[in-house]
C-alpha cells in the first residue's frame, strides 16, 4: 500500500481496535484514530513510529457530536479504508442493567457506527472507491441471555453490513464484516462480567483477529470469522433453535458461571 492511502479506525485505543490500526501503519496507510479515552494520544505516537502519519481523535463516538469532531478531522481527505470498530459490551440481566449504560451500548455499537458510515460512505460513493470493515461479532448469531442488548448490537451489524454490502455491489466502494469470537482485550473487564465463563476463560488473540479483518478488507471480502471454534459455532448456531442458544449462552454468561 502507498502511504498516500488514508484510513480511519475507530475504538482504537485497545484491544482489535489497536490492533487494526497497526495493521493500516504497517501497511502504508496515513491514519486517524479515535477513542473516548486519552491513551489514543498515547497509541498515535507509536503507530508513528511505523513511518506514517497519525493523528488521533479524543471523541465519544456514541454521540453525534463526536461522530462530526472525528468528520472534521478528517476534513476533505478521501478515505481509503474505514474500519468501524468502537463498541461497547454490557454483562448481568437484562432488568438489572444501568439503562444509561444499555443506551450508551446502543449509541456507540449501533447509531453512532451508523452515522459514521453514513457519512464517510457517502463520500466513498462519490468517488467510486473505498473500503468499509464492520466490527461485527459471532455473538450476533446467538441470543445473548446475560448479554442481551449486546448481542442484539451486534446481530444488528452483522445483518447491517451484508445488506449495505449489496446496495454498494455495483460501486467501487466494499463493506466486510469481522466476526470475531471471545477476544483478549480490555472488553470483558469493561462489561462487568469477570464473574462469568466467557470473562476467564481462554480467549483469541486480537492481534491473529485483526489481521484476519484486515486482509479479508482488502481482499474485499463480504465476511470473516476469526479461529476454527468460532466458524463451527456459527455454523452450528445457524440450525439450532433460538430458545436452545439462548439456554446455552446463559452458562457461559451468567454471573457466577466462572471457574473458580
Amino acid at each position: 500500500m502507498s502511504a498516500k492511502q488514508f484510513a480511519v479506525v475507530t475504538g482504537a485505543s485497545t484491544g482489535i481496535g489497536l490492533e487494526l490500526a497497526r495493521c493500516c501503519a504497517q501497511a502504508g496507510f496515513n491514519l486517524v484514530i479515535a477513542a473516548d479515552e486519552p491513551e489514543i494520544e498515547r497509541v498515535a505516537v507509536d503507530l508513528r513510529k511505523l513511518g506514517v502519519s497519525v493523528e488521533a481523535v479524543e471523541a465519544d463516538l456514541a454521540t453525534t457530536e463526536g461522530v462530526d469532531k472525528l468528520c472534521a478531522a478528517v476534513g476533505d481527505r478521501p478515505i481509503g479504508a474505514l474500519l468501524a470498530n468502537a463498541g461497547v459490551g454490557l454483562g448481568k440481566a437484562f432488568l438489572d442493567q444501568d439503562f444509561a449504560r444499555v443506551k450508551h451500548l446502543v449509541d456507540t455499537n449501533i447509531t453512532g457506527t451508523l452515522y459514521l458510515i453514513h457519512r464517510a460512505g457517502n463520500e466513498m460513493l462519490r468517488r467510486n472507491s473505498g473500503r468499509i470493515l464492520i466490527t461485527g461479532s459471532i455473538a450476533g448469531f446467538t441470543p445473548g441471555s446475560f448479554q442481551a442488548v449486546y448481542n442484539a448490537s451486534k446481530a444488528f451489524l452483522d445483518s447491517f453490513s451484508f445488506a449495505l454490502r449489496e446496495e454498494l455491489r455495483d460501486s467501487g466502494v466494499t463493506v466486510t464484516c469481522l466476526m470475531p469470537g471471545a477476544t483478549e482485550t480490555e472488553f470483558f473487564h469493561r462489561a462487568d462480567m469477570m464473574d462469568t465463563k466467557v470473562g476467564t476463560e481462554k480467549k483469541d488473540d486480537a492481534a491473529e483477529v485483526a489481521k484476519a479483518g484486515f486482509d479479508a478488507m482488502l481482499a474485499g471480502e463480504s465476511d470473516i470469522v476469526t479461529g476454527l471454534k468460532n466458524k463451527i459455532q456459527t455454523t452450528v448456531a445457524n440450525v439450532t433453535p433460538n430458545e436452545m442458544l439462548a439456554k446455552q449462552h446463559r452458562k457461559m454468561a451468567e454471573p457466577g458461571t466462572a471457574k473458580s
